[in-house]
């Protein structure tokens, strides 16, 4: 057994490990908060979401599988085209999108019938694109013309057509650019350019539809923010519902499946699923899932260190962070430390594309780490012969 995962599968140990946690608490806890959901529209069916989930984390394990198989450089030559796809993408989602909470954030294809978020594949299309023009511009990365100019039209673009329906996805990919750009040595006045573009094109967004009559999305993030601020959750319900469920988990929590809170939260089972698993597992299951995502940061800074190639290094930062910045915003939420934002938590909620662009961008990461490893493997091999 040992040797047929040694054989087939490669990169870093630790990421597989966290990963195979992350999807068993997944399961359970999904199990556990999608009970009402299964009454309401299943007939009592409570296995069908869990299977469901199920079938879709073992579909997240083949992409990731195939996808840590590829040479990480074959990720660079895909680039482009991945980018050019998101784009149109992001347009036809925003005008002709499935609507959700005043919001198009899904598109379905057709013939197969499928509904998936766009911004998660541009997510994985922008940073590809970011990590190849950085890599390939180290020798003149202060170069305003070849090396930063290529990058910024892409950013903004990328994040002002996700901006219009989903904020905080735009923000945390605004964010992750500029995390690749001050690793990649790009110019800190450049760097304070682009942040202070993106405030300017943020502005003009507010503006514009404050005028118009499409107010929908201001409205909810006023709200959101103004609620807040002023620590009055009566008119924010799941805010409430997510307080109470963390307060009642206590050290050890309520024991799984347990949860009372599952029947009242909108969305138990993604946006506060972290809510469910402290109320269920208490602090210590809290506290276990933020060290499992910790971790992945820590294991993609070990992989970094160990690698000598630029676009190795950004291409396994940009995948690195995404995540784990995301996982944090979403349980910063489910704790009230931050505005309620819609942002699932990565390998936890349930959901079908979300899950699969993450074992995608897990399987990058790892496809990093195998040639990390079989780099430092020849090396070995050189220095004892």
């Amino acid at each position: 057994m040992k040797q047929f995962f040694g054989t087939y599968f490669k990169g870093d140990r630790y990421i597989w490990t966290i990963v195979v946690v992350l999807s068993v608490i997944s399961i359970l806890a999904v199990y556990s908060s999608t009970g009402t959901l299964a009454y309401k529209y299943q007939g009592g069916n409570t296995e069908y979401y869990m299977l469901k989930h199920l079938s879709i984390i073992l579909l997240g394990f083949g992409i990731m599988y195939f996808s840590h198989r590829a040479r990480y450089t074959f990720y660079s030559s895909i680039s482009w085209i991945a980018l050019f796809v998101a784009v149109p993408l992001l347009v036809i989602t925003l005008f002709a999108g499935t609507n959700l909470n005043e919001a198009s954030r899904w598109i379905t294809l057709p013939i197969i019938n499928l509904s998936f978020q766009t911004s998660d594949f541009a997510k994985i299309a922008l940073i590809l694109f970011i990590a190849r023009t950085l890599s390939r511009n180290q020798d003149n990365i202060k170069d305003f013309k070849s090396a930063f100019l290529p990058i910024i039209l892409p950013v903004l673009l990328i994040c002002g057509l996700i901006l219009p329906s989903n904020f905080s996805t735009a923000a945390v990919l605004f964010s992750t650019s500029l995390v690749l750009m001050f690793i990649g040595r790009v110019s800190m006045k450049y760097i304070m350019l682009l942040v202070g573009t993106g405030i300017i094109f943020f502005i003009l967004f507010i503006l514009v539809a404050s005028i118009s009559n499409n107010k929908g999305r201001i409205e909810t993030w006023k709200n959101r923010i103004e609620n807040f601020r002023s620590g009055d959750n009566s008119e924010n319900y799941q805010t409430e519902q997510a307080k109470i469920a963390v307060a009642t988990g206590g050290i050890f929590g309520k024991g799984p499946g347990s949860s009372s809170q599952r029947n009242f939260l909108p969305h138990p089972y993604s946006d506060f699923i972290y809510a469910i698993i402290i109320e269920e597992y208490g602090m210590v299951g809290g506290v276990l899932v933020l060290f499992l995502y910790i971790s992945l940061f820590y294991r993609t800074i070990m992989i970094v260190r160990r690698t000598n190639r630029a676009f190795a290094t950004f291409l396994a930062i940009g995948c690195g962070f995404t995540l784990v910045f995301q996982a944090l915003i979403n349980m910063a939420v489910a704790v009230n430390l931050f505005p309620v934002t819609g942002q699932p938590l990565p390998m936890l909620s349930m959901g079908g594309t979300s899950i699969w662009f993450t074992s995608l961008a897990i399987g990058i990461l790892l496809s990093v780490s195998r040639e990390v490893e079989k780099k430092g493997g020849e090396e070995v091999a050189v220095s004892t012969a």
